[in-house]
């Protein structure tokens, strides 16, 4: 979470936000940053009334790059290890498991076993209680944190992760803020941050597994109107 004195921005996992995150902090002096994927619920209160900026990707592009990413780390997160059955699931096995917190209890029981009491305030920051609402949600993991992040979305803006640049382009002057000379060179220039090695996300898909998160994630697809298609995936998680 970034707080400036016009807006708040809030980083929704691997969905662009590290990206926002280094532009906001190089380019807008005085910014505060506050926790680490932190959701609307902790905005601090002197900045509750001022607008939200968020991001949101394309949930079958989104779960490839959480595999993708996890399945390269030396240690991944418990919820990775659970879902892989400590990497011995594809991504068709993993994506499966995933999708069943909302719907399982015992599965979701067995993932809040690994998770701290407390916020850690690291990696994607999640706690025991703070996945509860997951029980019974029948809610796909992305649709998950994107509801804890934003709730009713309300007073916010979310820029498609697949447009960043020109998302904050059109944002920043719409809150009053000028875009100066660097601001402008920043997003023209600057490589993508954080990224995830993989495949466009349409070559880890099979029918199955495809249908699944379209009816997971169905609400999130429909509000943005994010399809399952062959183009050319956005790099910048």
């Amino acid at each position: 979470m970034i707080v400036t004195d016009r807006f708040v921005f809030l980083h929704l996992h691997k969905s662009g936000g590290s990206f926002v995150n280094r532009f906001l902090v190089e380019c807008m002096p005085g910014c505060q940053q506050v926790g680490y994927h932190l959701p609307r619920d902790s905005i601090p209160a002197a900045a509750r009334q001022l607008p939200i900026l968020g991001t949101a990707r394309n949930p079958w592009d989104y779960y490839v790059s959480w595999y993708s990413f996890q399945h390269a780390m030396p240690q991944p997160n418990a919820l990775f290890q659970l879902a892989s059955d400590a990497r011995r699931l594809d991504f068709a096995g993993t994506l499966r498991n995933l999708m069943r917190l909302g719907d399982d209890p015992r599965w979701l029981a067995a993932w809040m076993e690994r998770l701290p009491s407390q916020l850690p305030n690291r990696g994607i920051n999640l706690s025991k209680d703070s996945v509860a609402p997951l029980a019974g949600s029948g809610l796909g993991f992305y649709s998950f944190l994107y509801r804890r992040m934003y709730g009713d979305v309300s007073n916010t803006t979310l820029i498609d992760m697949a447009r960043l640049r020109e998302g904050l382009r059109d944002f920043l002057p719409s809150v009053g803020i000028d875009l100066t000379p660097t601001m402008q060179e920043w997003l023209r220039d600057r490589a993508p941050i954080n990224t995830s090695a993989h495949a466009h996300y349409s070559a880890y898909y099979d029918a199955p597994t495809r249908e699944l998160v379209a009816a997971k994630d169905a609400e999130l697809i429909q509000r943005h109107g994010f399809r399952f298609d062959e183009a050319a995936s956005i790099a910048t998680d």
